[in-house]
């Protein structure tokens, strides 16, 4: 109830309101004891936007592009509704415990108390939204692509040790990529 009045809906969709919990839970003081609480709905709201965005899937002749054209000339497009969010918290872990995964809450457990912070990847996999964990030069790399950056230059300002063929075999399975697009001249 305090939500909604402190942050109303500002659309007739109510699937469209929620974005400001995060930030109203990370302020209120009656979570303090749950400091991590506010970045676990960020995470959730992630996923609720990804899982309304449009439908896309891969336009796999498109790949071709990258052994015919310079990559000065080509940007990676990911698939709508993929977003990072790089966390002070083990928001990827504490996700990953409430699904029943494999990874147990005493591990989580242990990572909130040593701040562990992880960066999570979200994308649509079928309906579903799915939540990876992923390395900050994932993490950079996602986002100069985001940004609409050449593959030459993402490729120049990626992380040493960044491995492009296995985060494009990820990116395939993973269903994170929709196309190879050419920049325009």
């Amino acid at each position: 109830r305090e939500i909604w009045h402190a942050a109303p809906p500002q659309r007739g969709d109510i699937g469209e309101w929620g974005g400001a919990l995060p930030d109203w839970l990370r302020a209120h003081p009656g979570f303090a004891s749950w400091p991590y609480l506010g970045d676990c709905a960020q995470l959730d709201w992630l996923r609720h936007c990804c899982e309304r965005a449009a439908d896309a899937s891969l336009d796999s002749a498109s790949l071709s592009l990258l052994e015919s054209h310079d990559p000065q000339r080509l940007t990676l497009v990911l698939r709508p509704g993929l977003a990072v969010f790089d966390s002070r918290w083990p928001v990827a872990s504490l996700y990953a415990a409430h699904q029943a995964d494999a990874i147990g809450f005493a591990t989580v457990r242990d990572a909130i108390a040593e701040q562990r912070g992880e960066i999570a990847l979200v994308a649509r996999h079928g309906w579903r939204a799915a939540v990876h964990r992923i390395d900050a030069p994932t993490c950079a790399w996602t986002r100069d692509l985001q940004a609409g950056a050449s593959l030459a230059d993402s490729l120049a300002r990626a992380a040493t040790g960044f491995d492009f063929t296995a985060w494009l075999t990820r990116a395939l399975a993973q269903e994170w990529l929709e196309c190879v697009a050419t920049r325009p001249d």
